[in-house]
């Protein structure tokens, strides 16, 4: 037994800030974005759209794409580090818009590599012959958690949804194959939020010291990032009996292109075999795999059987990679 993904959508809000918008924000140039990490534009939620706005446009595309009745789902992960509030579950909220009363809902933590997280969780749900409908989900508003007068991060990130519908087969030519998932909690003060949390909660001081915006090492957070990205793809490679050259197709989370060029150029697979969107999203945290893997569906890109190496890393740091059969 195991997983297929028989629905995919995704949801970007309206509103779209360009470098050029950023130019007039924070000391920084066009040219200078685009060259260290690719993106040119990225969408920010209204101020009315929180988490669970963007998840439940994505939720059903994908759930209308497959079929699927939103009360007939019986599982809901949704990998999120920016709910619409502390608690409960952006999931579970997303779950009573759906006016669904059958699944479990929760929010996974892995910032970026949440969809990953979520989908490993999901798959092994199916594979157990536990769940037969399950909804997955990255989700993530981080332009609510950043600091707009900071030139070092307030050009990367963009909000999104992207949800994928999973049901179980027999069919071993198809499905997830495998994910492996890693986590190194010494270097999570290379990219996290210190302020809002049980540590250093919210007050005055928080504010003014701005601890409630990403905080990152992006000097280090590249190093990390390349070396963990190329080593957890060899895991999967491996796992399946693959090479570099075996795979179809790569859906990457959208951090940064020069992390993917290296990733890639490292791993020997052509550049022209990842889909990227970066440059019109800039990064998503986990909205950016499953947007990546719906708009590649959509365009026509995969056949059956088909190989993708999906890849993903986020604050935690907690990253993961792994092979899905079409």
């Amino acid at each position: 037994m195991r997983s297929l993904i028989v629905g995919t959508g995704s949801y970007s809000p309206a509103k779209v800030v360009t470098n050029a918008d950023l130019e007039k924000l924070v000391d920084t140039t066009d040219q200078w974005i685009v060259e260290r990490t690719g993106i040119r534009e990225r969408h920010i939620a209204a101020p009315e759209e929180a988490t669970s706005d963007l998840a439940l446009h994505a939720a059903r595309k994908a759930l209308d794409q497959a079929g699927l009745d939103p009360k007939d789902v019986e599982m809901i992960a949704m990998g999120t580090v920016t709910a619409d509030m502390p608690w409960p579950a952006a999931a579970a909220v997303l779950q009573g818009r759906l006016g669904n009363k059958k699944a479990f809902a929760f929010d996974v933590s892995a910032a970026c590599a949440g969809s990953l997280y979520s989908l490993s969780i999901a798959d092994q749900f199916i594979r157990s012959g536990r769940v037969k409908n399950a909804l997955v989900l990255g989700a993530d508003t981080l332009t609510r958690i950043t600091d707009w007068t900071d030139r070092n991060t307030c050009i990367l990130f963009g909000d999104g949804a992207g949800a994928m519908v999973l049901r179980p087969t027999d069919d071993d030519r198809r499905g997830v194959q495998s994910l492996h998932l890693h986590t190194d909690g010494a270097l999570w003060p290379i990219l996290h939020m210190p302020g809002g949390g049980s540590r250093n909660p919210i007050s005055q001081k928080v504010v003014d010291e701005k601890s409630h915006y990403v905080k990152m090492n992006g000097r280090e957070v590249y190093k990390v990032a390349v070396r963990a990205l190329e080593e957890s793809c060899r895991e999967a490679l491996g796992a399946n009996g693959m090479t570099p050259g075996d795979v179809d197709f790569v859906i990457a989370h959208q951090a940064n292109k020069r992390i993917l060029d290296s990733t890639l150029e490292r791993l020997g697979i052509p550049a022209s075999k990842c889909w990227m969107n970066l440059e019109k999203y800039g990064n998503t945290s986990a909205a950016s795999v499953p947007t990546t893997l719906d708009e590649a569906a959509r365009a026509g890109w995969f056949t059956p059987g088909c190989s993708i190496l999906v890849m993903a890393i986020g604050g935690g740091m907690a990253w993961g990679a792994g092979i899905i059969r079409w």
